[in-house]
C-alpha cells in the first residue's frame, strides 16, 4: 500500500509569506496536478502543517522578542495556528486529502511524522494502521520539513520515493545537502 504525504504547504512557507520559499506556490499548483491525476493510486494522502501556539517561542522555536531569529535552529514567527499563515496555500487542492496532520504544537517540529491527527492519532500509527509500506514525499522546504519527513519514513521502514518538481528549498547548497542525504538513506528522488 501507499501513501503520498503532502508536507507543508501553507501561506507562510510560500511566495508572500512570513518565511516564504521560492517556488512554492508553482509547488502547491504541481501537488495539485499530481493529485488530479494520481489520487486514486494511494491509500492515503496526508498533508502535514505546521501548527504552532500564538504565544510565546514555542520552546526556543520562534526567535525571542526583539531578537535576530539564526534560521538554523530560531525561525521568524509562522504559521501560528489562529491565523492565516497557518492554512494550507489555495494553489493546493485538498480535496483528495484523506488525513490531516499538525505538528509543532507549542514546539519545534519538523517532520510530518512527528504530527497528529484531529482525534490524537500519530502519523507512523495511522500508517502501519492502513498497511502502508511505501510514500511518495511532496512539499516544502526541501533542506528542512520534508528532508527530515522522509528520513523518518526511512526510519520507520518505508520505501520513500521524493517526488521531482513538487519540492522546493530554501536554499541551493542546503537543499542539495539535504537531497544526498535522503538518497544517501536509501529515499529515491
Amino acid at each position: 500500500m501507499k501513501a503520498l504525504i503532502v508536507v507543508d504547504v501553507q501561506n507562510d512557507f510560500v511566495e508572500g509569506g512570513s518565511l516564504a520559499v521560492d517556488g512554492g506556490r508553482a509547488v502547491a499548483t504541481a501537488i495539485s496536478d499530481h493529485l488530479a491525476a494520481h489520487a486514486d493510486e494511494y491509500t492515503a494522502v496526508v498533508a502535514s502543517r505546521d501548527w504552532h501556539d500564538a504565544h510565546g517561542t514555542n520552546d526556543g522555536h520562534f526567535a525571542e522578542p526583539g531578537t535576530d531569529p539564526d534560521f538554523v535552529h530560531t525561525w521568524p514567527v509562522h504559521c501560528v495556528s489562529t491565523t492565516g499563515g497557518s492554512d494550507y496555500a489555495p494553489e493546493l487542492v485538498t480535496d483528495a486529502v484523506t488525513h490531516h496532520v499538525r505538528k509543532g504544537m507549542g514546539e519545534a517540529a519538523y517532520s510530518a511524522f512527528e504530527g497528529v491527527t484531529a482525534d490524537g492519532v500519530l502519523l507512523p500509527d495511522l500508517l502501519d494502521g492502513l498497511g502502508v509500506t511505501e510514500v511518495d514525499v511532496v512539499g516544502i522546504a526541501t533542506d528542512y520539513c520534508v528532508r527530515a519527513t522522509v528520513l523518518d519514513a526511512r526510519r520507520h521502514g518505508l520505501a520513500v520515493h521524493l517526488l521531482p518538481g513538487m519540492h522546493a528549498g530554501v536554499a541551493p547548497d542546503s537543499s542539495a545537502t539535504a537531497l544526498r542525504e535522503m538518497t544517501d538513506a536509501g529515499a529515491t528522488a
